[in-house]
């Protein structure tokens, strides 16, 4: 879709080297109406599912599906609150689905949302997609891993370097679909965002054999397309063993 002025976007998902199909599915939206998209913001959703393989492709594309149009047609004039109603609804909108379809019992998904709205960000999150924040020479990743080994860092049993190694870093503790209760992280404070600064949306299929000091030579060294294009070749290239999704969002294009 064109994308009006102040902003510039890319995607880009790859099956990878060892999967058969692509369970990660992921979205930009921004109203077409310059009243709307001031009111409203512009969307970035990315989604990896589970669940075998119609299952998650299922499940990550219902998630992304449901945030776009429940945000837009329920928006409630605060971009946070709005963004965790949407998830709410994905993950409901998920479990009647595979209460309807009992081959598709498992299926469930992770889901990292954004908003820019007014140079200011906001976020909702499930699951173990990242959303990162690059600024002059610096990365800082916004989510939280909602994962197995994501518990043993904030813990203190495991080291953060070594997380993204870790045997069991694929467990997840929380995720759209998977259980009636949901965990939902949101930002209690929107994050001011400058002319400059770049947003990297992405699933485990990247960070897990990308650093983040790669990630961000990458992101500060190339427009987003072909950011997206150079961290896709260096994650085949390490053997691709993930679906590999991302978005890059330079602000102030």
């Amino acid at each position: 879709m064109p994308v009006k002025p102040g902003i510039e976007v890319a995607s880009l998902s790859d099956v990878g080297c060892q999967r058969d199909n692509n369970e990660d599915s992921y979205l930009y939206w921004e109203p077409r109406d310059d009243q709307e998209l001031q009111r409203k913001g512009r969307l970035s959703v990315i989604a990896d599912g589970m669940g075998g393989h119609e299952g998650g492709q299922e499940a990550s594309r219902l998630a992304v599906e449901t945030v776009r149009e429940v945000y837009d047609q329920g928006f409630q004039e605060d971009p946070q609150a709005s963004l965790v109603q949407s998830l709410v609804a994905a993950h409901n909108r998920i479990l009647n689905y595979a209460e309807q379809h009992p081959g598709f019992q498992g299926m469930g998904t992770t889901c990292t949302a954004f908003v820019i709205r007014d140079r200011q960000l906001y976020l909702a999150h499930v699951g173990d997609s990242r959303l990162y924040l690059v600024r002059g020479a610096k990365i800082l990743r916004l989510t939280r891993d909602h994962s197995y080994v994501g518990r043993l860092v904030e813990s203190g049993l495991v080291r953060a370097e070594d997380a993204e190694r870790h045997p069991q870093r694929h467990i997840l503790t929380a995720a759209l679909g998977a259980g009636r209760e949901l965990a939902i992280d949101s930002a209690e404070q929107s994050i001011a965002v400058r002319d400059g600064d770049d947003l990297l949306l992405c699933t485990d299929g990247l960070w897990s054999v990308v650093a983040e000091d790669e990630l961000l030579t990458a992101v500060s060294n190339n427009s987003p397309a072909e950011c997206c294009a150079v961290l896709v070749g260096l994650a085949r290239q390490r053997g691709g063993p993930d679906n590999i999704t991302l978005q890059v969002l330079h602000v102030g294009s």
